[in-house]
């Protein structure tokens, strides 16, 4: 058919066109996709209570080794092991131990068990609003509070008044189940064999407990001291009644003295990359350590602290800062 024919030589040129178009465009994304892919990228996700630990950590790392990047994610404790498990993390951070189906689970899928490491230690604070009366609280009280069995459920029952609630009703604020900060809580202070209340607001990452109790001059919350802001009050904590109560800080996290303090936790595969491992021995060094300082947490290793004296005035700016 000689009208068919007429067109091909127009329909080859076409063809031809379209694919040197398509070629430039992927020749384009390529060029993109290997100035992106000369970055590692290290995936760090998991504790809430870590997470601007974390994102602190990584924003310094940048600076030292540019052509890594760690991307850094919360969720809480329970989503970095799920990611640890499935292979999306590089990294866990946790603020609690991973429970043994947990390391199984790990195990099954790549042959060997996670490998942990304690970076450094924070205090678990008890938070009430800013204008609330009381100044401490014994781990006993905390556990009449919280305790699906605990009698306390008015401010009165402290021998506190708060004008602005009503019948002195407390609000009890929480963390969601997939957190190591609500794990840790229910294990130190109500007990395993025990759970919350009904009615708890359970929330879903540390800042926002700290932000509702600062709104809530009836609330009660719980949330890592490095939290802590200038709106809300940090209580005194007593392991029992008639003893001396110590308030959440570096100094006495690290003598042992404050009762409601864990480790924190980074949790790998066995084996990992080289960039990985070195991000990780980076972390343990000073600089590292410092930034858990500055954080408002507590320094594995003493020599993140030069001497008593720095950490006294540490402690005493940031409970300023606190309002404490």
């Amino acid at each position: 058919m000689p009208g068919i024919r007429q067109f091909r030589p127009l329909f080859f040129i076409l063809l031809i066109l379209i694919a040197l178009i398509v070629l430039s465009r992927n020749r384009d994304s390529a060029s993109s996709s290997n100035h992106t892919g000369n970055k590692t990228v290290i995936q760090n996700i998991g504790s809430d209570t870590m997470v601007n630990l974390a994102q602190a950590w990584a924003e310094e790392y940048a600076l030292i080794e540019p052509a890594v990047s760690v991307e850094v994610s919360g969720g809480g404790s329970g989503t970095g092991v799920a990611a640890l498990i499935n292979g999306t993390a590089d990294i866990c951070n946790s603020s609690r131990r991973m429970e043994p189906e947990e390391i199984a689970r790990v195990k099954a899928a790549t042959g060997a068990e996670p490998t942990l490491k304690i970076v450094g230690h924070d205090a678990l604070a008890i938070f009430v609003h800013k204008e609330n009366p009381l100044d401490e609280i014994t781990i006993k009280q905390l556990a009449d509070i919280y305790g699906e069995r605990g009698p306390v459920k008015a401010w009165s029952d402290l021998g506190a008044n708060i004008a602005a609630c009503k019948g002195n009703k407390m609000i009890l604020v929480s963390r969601q189940s997939n957190s190591g900060t609500y794990h840790y809580f229910r294990e130190a202070v109500i007990g395993k064999k025990e759970d919350f209340k009904l009615g708890t607001l359970d929330l879903h990452g540390s800042k926002d407990v700290v932000e509702l109790v600062s709104r809530t001059p009836c609330a009660i919350g719980y949330s890592g001291m490095g939290y802590a802001t200038s709106h809300v009050k940090m209580l005194r904590v007593a392991r029992a009644p008639g003893e001396q109560a110590y308030e959440p800080s570096v100094g006495n996290t690290q003598a042992g003295s404050y009762p409601i303090s864990r480790p924190l936790y980074l949790y790998t595969r066995a084996k990992v990359n080289s960039s990985v491992q070195k991000y990780l021995e980076w972390i343990e060094t000073e600089a590292g350590q410092k930034i858990i300082l500055a954080s408002g947490y507590v320094p594995r290793t003493q020599s993140a602290v030069s001497s008593r004296g720095a950490r006294s005035d540490y402690d005493s700016s940031w409970q300023a800062a606190a309002g404490n």
